[in-house]
């Protein structure tokens, strides 16, 4: 298009998101407004995608970072035919595909959930690896980004990562508005204070008056020409831009124009241009998954094994098998054992250094151009990027976390490492699966198991050896569970899961031999949980009793309170969990402390079993 064009284009893009948010009276229409020229160059001229296939391997990507600015998306879509008037004017309505912010399980055309501002570079840092690295098919990746959130710390971890990549192929799009939500950003229309960190990173960076359309014409082409390093056009805008009542104006963020009809007949009215985006290249098809046999470790019985060994010796193994397993690490490897991946793959191996929220940004990239990621760092550390996976779920993006070194078990490394608040964390992730594995079959086996799931699955693996109980033929089904003592007699259940299960197989044994028959349940599967064993173990012998090494709320112990949700009586539930603040102490000294160990629920059992005689 050229430059009369471009500026009509611009405009029906602003006066469609002006008419979007008046129809559902909310939405950000200022905000899409301070991009629209941006984004009528972007859409016109240099954006090569095909709509009717949004799958295709060579499409360049799009990440709307400043998800808010949904409308200027939505008016977009509807400029390229993908949208019709109907649909648009449904922004924000029950049963509408355009949400208030923009989601890939709505519609086909978004890469990755945004809304939660920080996000949009780190997801488009993983799109951009997968493109660089993986897929060699030559796509950009456009990401829009607001400058009230590039005062995020995931965008300088994405910044930084890129440029150390130097992802000549990731093009960021800055709409420096200058105003934030409550007022003012940090800089406002410096648009230096921005270059020089960028700049710091390895960027090339090109300043713009980001209304000027043949000004952003020429920023685009050379960020397109740049090699070797990644580019961000800095484009200084005006929030509300065109409509005198808003422009520029504090007090505008979050809300439809006092007057819509107004402010569209002074835009210049209604307009129903169509843009024909370019066409991709043709490329050759992505990634084929190699259908090779999967061949995993075995363990024999009465082996010690840290099931951290197994998760690597598995991973490993299914990377053989899989050509699109990828690993991607927190600069943990040697301890989270990814680096056996590492050695046997090193092309599908990615490191993301001290930086959980890039870690767990460039999973969701890359889970959306069709790859499998692993993604692992000490279960305590994964908190950090609770947002991202809260995000990813919102994405329904397919990605494995793993965390390594949970819970009190992990020794002398003291709390600041220990994962004793994880299991809780993931659990309450939409649509998540939460596994604990006991052994290193069990893990290798569940490691296999979590590649051909949905969603976001988390493992949880232990630092310690722990003996080998399982056959490396065993089955372990999501969603399953394993009765490992079991009789008539039994007085009472025990639920562990991981370090504890052993525990609770020992305080067993030692009951037995006092008289005293218990049930024990390894709960691997702590979401989905096996409701029809707890609910069987509770009828026959009236009491469960969990175990774990992991704080009481929100673990295990509400694990098994799952399974007897639908009205049915709950059992009495007995918990053991780390209700103290742990110090330095050895693995055993560790479980003692915290109440957890053979000797504490061999204790708490045959108190419960005094109880229930006297009763």
């Amino acid at each position: 298009m050229n430059t009369r064009q471009l500026h009509e284009l611009a405009q029906q893009l602003r006066v469609d998101s002006v008419r979007a948010a008046a129809a559902a009276e909310s939405g950000h229409p200022t905000s899409s407004m301070s991009a629209a020229d941006l984004m009528a160059v972007l859409l016109a001229n240099h954006l090569r995608y095909d709509f009717e296939r949004p799958a295709h391997p060579a499409n360049d990507r799009f990440v709307l970072s400043k998800g808010h600015a949904s409308p200027l998306l939505y008016a977009a879509y509807k400029a390229a035919g993908a949208i019709n008037e109907t649909e648009l004017l449904t922004f924000r309505k029950l049963g509408s595909r355009l949400e208030g912010h923009p989601t890939p399980r709505r519609l086909p055309w978004v890469e990755t959930a945004t809304g939660s501002l920080g996000q949009g570079l780190p997801v488009g840092v993983g799109i951009a690896l997968a493109g660089k690295r993986l897929d060699h098919t030559g796509y950009r990746v456009w990401v829009l980004c607001g400058d009230s959130e590039l005062a995020e710390g995931s965008i300088w971890e994405a910044a930084e990562h890129a440029g150390y990549e130097h992802l000549d192929n990731l093009i960021v799009i800055a709409d420096i508005n200058r105003l934030g939500q409550r007022g003012p950003t940090r800089h406002g229309h410096d648009l230096d204070a921005y270059a020089r960190r960028f700049k710091a990173f390895g960027w090339h960076t090109v300043e713009v008056d980001g209304h000027d359309v043949d000004a952003v014409e020429r920023a685009f082409a050379e960020a397109e020409s740049t090699t070797g390093q990644p580019t961000v056009v800095l484009a200084r805008t005006l929030k509300g831009k065109g409509v005198a009542a808003v422009q520029d104006r504090e007090g505008m963020h979050g809300k439809p124009l006092p007057d819509a009809e107004e402010a569209v007949t002074e835009l210049g009215g209604v307009r129903d241009l169509r843009v024909e985006v370019q066409s991709p290249p043709a490329a050759r098809m992505l990634h084929a998954v190699q259908g090779g046999h999967l061949d995993l470790p075995r363990y024999d019985i009465g082996d010690e094994v840290p099931t951290r060994d197994a998760y690597g010796q598995a991973l490993a193994a299914l990377g053989h098998a899989r050509g699109d397993v990828v690993a991607i690490d927190g600069e943990v490897g040697d301890s989270t054992r990814a680096e056996f991946f590492h050695k046997e793959h090193p092309e599908r191996y990615f490191e993301c250094y001290i930086a959980e929220q890039l870690m767990v940004g460039v999973a969701v990239g890359m889970a959306a151009r069709g790859w499998v990621p692993y993604a692992s760092t000490f279960a305590a550390f994964l908190t950090r990027a609770h947002d991202f996976i809260r995000m990813a779920s919102i994405s329904g993006a397919g990605i494995n976390l793993v965390g390594s070194h949970a819970g009190c078990a992990i020794g002398e490394d003291g709390p600041s490492q220990m994962g004793l608040e994880d299991l809780a964390m993931m659990r309450t992730v939409y649509d998540s699966t939460v596994l604990y594995p006991c052994d290193a079959n069990q893990t290798a086996r569940l490691v296999a198991a979590t590649a051909g799931l949905e969603g976001v699955r988390y493992l949880r693996t232990s630092r310690g050896k722990m003996p080998v109980i399982y056959g490396p033929t065993e089955e372990f089904p999501i969603g399953g569970s394993k009765v490992l003592r079991a009789s008539a007699e039994d007085r009472l259940t025990l639920v562990a899961a991981g370090v504890t299960l052993h525990e609770a197989l020992k305080a067993a044994d030692a009951l037995a031999g006092q008289g005293i028959s218990v049930r024990v349940i390894d709960l691997y599967s702590v979401k989905p949980v096996d409701r029809a064993t707890l609910r069987e173990a509770a009828e026959r012998t009236g009491c469960l009793l969990t175990v774990e090494d992991h704080r009481e709320e929100g673990g295990l112990g509400d694990a098994v309170l799952d399974a007897f949700t639908d009205g049915r009586p709950v059992p009495r539930l007995v918990r053991l969990a780390v209700r103290t603040m742990p110090g330095s102490a050895t693995p055993a000294e560790q479980l003692h402390a915290a109440g957890i160990d053979a000797e504490s629920i061999a204790a708490a059992a045959r108190l419960l079993v005094e109880e229930a005689v006297v009763r």
